[in-house]
């Protein structure tokens, strides 16, 4: 009792540190989970067994971590699959950054539909989630939005409104897939679900929902838009100063950067008939984006987000504590009372109580938690686990969107908005984005009943 009083008690100080965003996210993190293996591991259960459990180092050293024809998922503490994968992915996003890939893909997709402000807006909203089912989110919002901020500089009509949907596209995006957020990747390493799995349950979803989105979004702006000033002439400007053959500023690191890209997507699409485990993609791209990369190597290595792979270090060891003390069975059993063993209604609880959740508190370290919980409530109850899965992923990764605070891609996505002079206040993001996210909780939760009961 002890034991599972301390863990929870600073899991709820942990999160109330994270949201009050006061310090920096892994120092909170690293230091919870301190407190953990020591408060809880040493002083309440004197159990080291429990915390090498959490620690989880040894995983990393079995043959199964690497070759496998599933992903080897651990039972609880430090998932180092989904970290060495992030890690992996980051040195490749850096160096196709370096190399000018994103401003080429933007300035030769606004070309394409004649820098027109309404067509932008569909285009990169579509460029958004397909870019986010591959590539971080905060990624792909940090160069969309500055270029979006730009362009509309130029053609003289107000980013804000397009911004704002590829905010929401991105995370839809990044719901697809199993690499497309941190909350999918959580889920799939711990859970042992493919890109093929998620692609075909989560990025069914997904791409329905995106058709609603993108009509909801420009039934929304396309008034607003449609006021701006561009003109054939400011488009013959920007494709003649700011035109994508500009933008590329290593061509041969810029190909390299194209065909690393390629391989990474081909990898995570048969990773299940290869057998290798995200883990050893994460290895085989980051090495070979390095080797690319030549001299600009230890570059790219610096600008690695140590931070929040520490990030999740620290939030790992958390939740193993309140595994480890069966605090969330506890959980899953009330959830179980609630919705009376009725599969149905769990469903229910789990897409909407993640999306409500997600809205106010980061999806990460929510979806970190839930994992456990969901996997009780299929003991329990006998229910689908992958069902509860796909649940938990769209709940996480939807419900984020719904305020500035709920997902990494929003706080970027707005903070480089009032970086170039367009602050976005809580109302006018809320006013937008709370119907759309409400829009695709429900269409989720109606293609989980239709598809899997």
């Amino acid at each position: 009792m002890a034991a599972q009083i301390a863990s929870a008690s600073i899991f709820l100080i942990m999160f109330l540190f994270v949201i009050w965003d006061k310090f920096e996210r892994h120092l909170v993190t690293l230091l919870a989970g301190g407190s953990t293996l020591v408060l809880v591991f040493g002083v309440c259960m004197r159990n080291p067994e429990a915390a090498i459990r959490v620690l989880n180092l040894r995983q990393i050293f079995t043959a199964e971590f690497w070759y496998h024809s599933g992903e080897a998922a651990a039972a609880s503490g430090i998932n180092w699959a989904t970290i060495i994968f992030i890690a992996g992915m980051m040195i490749m996003v850096e160096g196709l950054a370096e190399a000018g890939f994103f401003s080429w893909l933007c300035m030769t997709i606004a070309k394409l539909v004649r820098f027109q402000p309404v067509r932008v807006l569909i285009a990169f909203m579509i460029v958004s989630a397909v870019l986010s089912m591959f590539i971080d989110s905060i990624t792909v919002i940090l160069f969309l939005a500055a270029v979006t901020v730009e362009l509309g500089k130029v053609l003289r009509f107000n980013p804000v409104p397009v911004i704002l949907a590829e905010i929401f596209c991105a995370n839809l995006g990044g719901s697809a897939t199993m690499c497309g957020d941190p909350p999918n990747i959580i889920i799939g390493t711990s859970l042992g679900y493919s890109f093929g799995d998620f692609l075909m349950n989560t990025g069914v979803i997904a791409g329905v929902s995106l058709i609603f989105v993108v009509l909801y979004f420009y039934l929304c702006f396309r008034g607003e838009l449609k006021g701006g000033n561009g003109t054939a002439a400011a488009g013959a400007l920007m494709s003649a100063q700011h035109g994508p053959e500009f933008v590329i500023t290593d061509r041969k690191n810029f190909l390299k950067g194209c065909g690393i890209f390629v391989l990474a997507v081909l990898m995570l699409v048969t990773h299940s008939v290869t057998g290798l485990t995200v883990a050893a993609i994460g290895v085989i791209i980051g090495l070979l984006s390095l080797i690319a990369a030549g001299r600009n190597g230890l570059k790219l290595l610096q600008r690695v987000d140590y931070k929040t792979l520490l990030f999740f270090v620290g939030l790992f060891i958390v939740v193993g504590g309140l595994e480890e003390t069966g605090t969330l069975e506890l959980l899953a059993a009330l959830i179980e009372r609630i919705s009376g063993g009725n599969s149905m209604v769990i469903i229910v609880i789990i897409i909407w109580l993640s999306g409500l959740a997600s809205a106010f508190v980061d999806n990460i370290p929510f979806a970190a938690t839930m994992i456990p919980v969901i996997r009780s409530l299929a003991a329990l109850q006998g229910v689908d686990l992958s069902v509860l899965a796909w649940s938990l992923a769209i709940g996480t990764d939807i419900g984020g969107s719904a305020t500035p605070i709920g997902a990494s891609a929003n706080v970027v996505g707005t903070s480089v908005a009032a970086r170039e002079g367009y602050p976005i206040s809580w109302g006018k993001y809320c006013l937008y984005m709370v119907p759309a996210s409400l829009i695709v909780l429900g269409i989720s939760t109606s293609m989980v009943w239709i598809r899997y009961f």
